[in-house]
């Protein structure tokens, strides 16, 4: 099986993407030629048939300590029809439950339990029990007052926009709340949300949160749903996600992508992006700097 290597640079990068790109096309035997796709920032290697895991290896081995993100992957089919994104340290910056918690002066015990929680320690929907228990008796109002606090993650806008003019089909599944998922998807372009519901009675956050519960099945189930409306495969999808709950549909994605991820979930994935922003999802299936749409 043929493979692609692309080697991304994330910030701080981009003087050492030259180096690392010829490092690991001279370790290759009978050397690669480099496809800049955005000079200075994304390069593919075309690889013959071998040994995913080796290259890896020895591409790794070639970047260092540079912040610069590689993935190695079969060289067919890279540009997918479906994109099924998490939202919280995904899309946005944010973790929408912490900034609620400042509201509350819980910040920093309630980020602990979101950590762990992404990381696998904790079960989920424990967890966010325990986390929207503290927030009950707050005026609704402090809805609006966390929402103005989300952070687009660099890229969000280019990633959705890009992938819709090349009819793609896009989901925000999230395991935070509608309140915020539902204006974040509209703004940058989405076609479907799925996410939690928070109890509000009169006119206070109730400290609950309406059945069903999104969870990690959940968002499985939606990027297998979304692939078979489309007339696809789960092959033919990109999903990409931070937390445990994301694993389940990073495994099933014809690529899936652990991006700036908890340590347990980047050591589980098959493909992650620990330095670059979004944009890189993009360079991953060969688009080039020409063809990105700003969003």
């Amino acid at each position: 099986m043929s493979l692609i290597v692309t080697v991304i640079a994330g910030p701080g990068g981009n003087f050492r993407l030259p180096g690392c790109v010829a490092a690991i096309a001279s370790a290759v035997r009978g050397g690669a030629e480099p496809d800049w796709l955005s000079p200075g920032e994304a390069c593919d290697l075309a690889i013959g048939e071998v040994d995913r895991e080796a290259i890896e290896l020895v591409a790794r081995s070639a970047i260092g300590d540079a912040p610069i993100d590689v993935l190695v992957q079969a060289a067919g089919n890279r540009r997918k029809r479906v994109l099924v994104a998490d939202m919280e340290s995904t899309i946005i910056e944010n973790e929408m439950l912490d900034e609620l918690a400042d509201f509350v002066g819980s910040r920093a015990r309630v980020a602990d339990i979101t950590r762990r929680a992404m990381n696998g320690e904790l079960d989920f929907a424990a967890a966010l029990a325990e986390r929207v228990a503290l927030l009950k008796g707050l005026p609704a109002t402090v809805l609006d007052e966390a929402a103005a606090r989300i952070r687009l993650m660099p890229g969000a806008g280019a990633l959705v926009a890009t992938m819709r003019r090349a009819a793609a089909t896009t989901a925000l599944v999230s395991g935070g709340f509608t309140v915020f998922a539902e204006p974040t998807a509209r703004q940058l372009g989405f076609d479907r949300v799925v996410a939690n519901r928070l109890d509000i009675a009169d006119g206070r956050i109730a400290g609950t949160v309406r059945a069903p519960i999104v969870t990690r099945d959940s968002k499985l189930e939606t990027l297998r749903a979304l692939a078979d409306e489309c007339g696809a495969t789960p092959a033919d999808a990109l999903a990409v996600g931070d937390g445990a709950n994301d694993l389940p549909m990073l495994d099933a994605a014809g690529l899936g992508i652990a991006f700036h991820a908890k340590p347990a979930v980047a050591a589980a994935s098959r493909w992650r992006i620990d330095h670059a922003g979004l944009t890189a999802l993009l360079y991953a299936q060969g688009y080039r700097r020409e063809e990105i749409v700003e969003g």
